[in-house]
């Protein structure tokens, strides 16, 4: 005999209370500016500089990684403080 299921709350409820959506715009907003910044200094004052490989290219995609992962890890942690503090209130 097959029990049934008692309906849950979606993980749209979860991703609301922890405030997911708000989390990924800081984060992804502050790892591109610091992206940008660290960019152009590097390409545009520093420059190329003898003896070292590199090409504004080659510094571009790093910058798009450094974005991602940046924007990835800032959205964790403020993710992890709103659930800190969901748990806070709960009890």
């Amino acid at each position: 005999m097959q029990e049934e299921i008692p309906d849950r709350p979606g993980v749209a409820n979860l991703i609301e209370a922890l405030n997911l959506r708000r989390n990924a715009i800081i984060g992804f907003a502050l790892s591109a500016l610091f992206t940008t910044l660290v960019y152009a200094y590097r390409v545009v004052f520093i420059g190329e500089v003898q003896g070292q490989a590199g090409t504004p290219v080659s510094f571009l995609a790093l910058a798009v990684v450094l974005a991602l992962t940046l924007g990835a890890l800032i959205t964790a942690v403020l993710t992890f403080v709103s659930a800190r503090n969901l748990a806070r209130d709960l009890d």
